[in-house]
């Protein structure tokens, strides 16, 4: 096999974090993409939005790139679409519901005239360049989803997605246990297989235990119940609106990305609820208490959303009540927690009763626990293995599953994004180091902010801002006037009327005094002063102008 022939893995997201999955398969110099999601902002990462995957690499070679394939709707897996098919129009192959929540997100940013979206059943083949796909499905917490088999001269890759054994799921629909063995039985070169869950031992829960979890609280609730969780958990609308129609309730969706989400599954035939279950919001609030369910975002914490200003007191078509029970049906992705701890303090503070997954089996995880992944391993049985979807703590741990399996040690890659896989005549080694960092939204600019600007706003919310304006006469360059300091988060009043005066006479003796007229060097001293007066260190700008 010649050097170029070689196959490339080159994971561009979700490897060392959750969120933002990004792979990519390079064979004979042409291109296939796995996924291409968002990751949503840590508690430090101020005024960022969402995270992108660096994929300046898929960029710079997007006419080699032949295809991207999603494996299911779910935000950490779609989000980053459209800024993707910016740079890389390349058809884009997903299962219908994929393909129409896909479309959904391009409509909302203007690209849905613009991109080629193909579908592709569970179960069947695709030709992707040299690439023959196999798509087989999986169990998740969204319909449709499916894993790879991915097919080229250098050998067979099995990509699992997300997934779980789930043998009683709500769809009746469980993993293509047959497909996998199939795999096998032709001889896997490497499996690459979902981590999330590695740390958590045993078999995840059944999707099947949410409903009586959910009939509970329906039955006890005394009036409104409000459901948060993700827009794309489209298993868990149907079972929110299964328990409204056994008890009674009407049901809305409530906020942009909820209500266009569940007016496609329902188009699609994935989301059944009957037309007089379904009301709008003006008329479940005119509703009596007890008859109605709300279902929406915010089950994060994020302040922008409906559950976030439900808890402050911000969302402007209705507010928490006494008496409203809020469940929140997700689990706090790693970083979040202490948003959404605070989120449900500030809920119950208004009155409300909350539930969540640690008092109620209102979630389950969508995900393989630590039985279910050494099960995947020993029905593929690879040669190879990389872990992928984790934090490197969940990768290393799955690479010690795999140990456990019977996977030699010398055959297991733990990696993380930019780190290069290749496949060569069987062998498994570590090719060149791309960028693998992150790339933050905020607003309209993309790429725009850095972990520099990210640093100072984070010093700029520990220790506030202190800034000093000086305005010299421009021929003997003497203070015209005292200078103006004003100060941001870094002291009280009462401090500052006992050390603003100290500031304002330092400049005056430095410019005055000493003749100087250096901003930095005038900064460095106040920061000095500051410091030995506070043991604080705010971040001090001084500008200079003469006239």
């Amino acid at each position: 096999m010649s050097k170029d022939k070689k196959l490339k893995i080159i994971p561009l997201g979700g490897l060392g974090e959750v969120g933002k999955n990004m792979m990519a398969y390079e064979y004979d110099r042409r291109l296939l993409v796995v996924d291409a999601g968002l990751m949503f902002p840590e508690n430090d990462m101020l005024g960022v939005d969402y995270i992108l995957p660096d994929f300046d690499y898929l960029r710079q070679n997007a006419d080699r790139v032949d295809g991207i394939i999603i494996t299911h709707g779910h935000e950490d897996h779609i989000g980053a679409i459209h800024h993707l098919l910016n740079v890389v129009p390349a058809p884009v192959y997903g299962t219908p519901l994929t393909r129409g929540l896909v479309e959904v997100k391009l409509a909302r940013n203007g690209l849905s005239s613009r991109a080629e979206l193909r579908t592709v059943e569970a179960g069947t083949k695709v030709q992707v360049g040299p690439f023959e796909v196999e798509t087989f499905h999986v169990c998740h917490s969204i319909p449709d989803a499916i894993g790879l088999g991915i097919t080229t001269p250098a050998g067979l890759i099995v990509h699992s997605g997300d997934y779980k054994f789930d043998q009683t799921p709500v769809d009746n629909w469980p993993t293509d246990f047959a497909k996998l063995a199939e795999f096998s039985a032709r001889g896997v070169d490497i499996l690459l297989a979902d981590s999330t869950n590695s740390e958590r031992p045993g078999w995840t829960q059944s999707e099947s235990v949410i409903g009586p979890a959910l009939d509970e609280v329906f039955r006890t609730a005394p009036g409104r119940i409000i459901v948060a969780t993700f827009a794309s958990l489209i298993a868990r609308m149907q079972q929110v609106a299964d328990a409204a129609i056994r008890h009674g309730r009407r049901m809305v969706f409530v906020g942009t990305s909820m209500v266009d989400n569940a007016k496609i599954a329902r188009k699609m035939g994935y989301l059944e609820i009957p037309e007089e279950t379904i009301v709008s919001l003006d008329e479940a609030l005119n509703l009596p208490k007890k008859e109605v369910i709300l279902m929406c975002t915010g089950s994060q914490g994020e302040p922008s959303s409906i559950i976030g200003r439900l808890s402050t007191g911000t969302n402007r078509q209705f507010d928490v009540q006494e008496g409203d029970t809020i469940v929140l049906s997700s689990h706090p992705i790693p970083g979040n927690e202490e948003a959404v701890s605070k989120t449900m303090d500030r809920l119950m503070r208004r009155g409300a009763e909350v539930v969540y997954e640690a008092i109620a089996a209102v979630h389950v995880s969508g995900h393989a626990s630590s039985e279910e992944q050494k099960l995947l391993l020993n029905l593929v049985r690879p040669k190879f293995f990389v872990p992928i979807h984790g934090e490197l703590h969940h990768l290393k741990r799955h690479a010690a599953l795999a140990r456990q399996v019977g996977i030699p040690a010398e055959n297991i890659q733990v990696v993380e994004n930019g780190q290069v896989i290749e496949l060569t005549d069987g062998k498994l080694t570590l090719g060149e180091r791309l960028p693998g960092g992150y790339v933050f939204v905020e607003g309209e600019t993309v790429g725009e902010i850095d972990f520099d600007v990210m640093r100072e706003r984070e010093q700029l919310a520990r220790s506030g801002l202190v800034l000093v304006s000086a305005s010299l006469d421009k021929y003997s360059s003497r203070l015209l006037r005292e200078p103006d300091v004003i100060t941001r988060g870094f002291i009280s009043a009462e401090d500052a009327d006992r050390l603003l005066p100290a500031v304002r006479k330092k400049v005056t003796d430095m410019i005055n005094g000493g003749g100087l007229d250096d901003e930095k060097t005038i900064s460095d001293a106040v920061r000095n002063l500051l410091y030995g007066e506070t043991r604080r260190k705010p971040m001090v700008f001084v500008s200079i102008t003469k006239a």
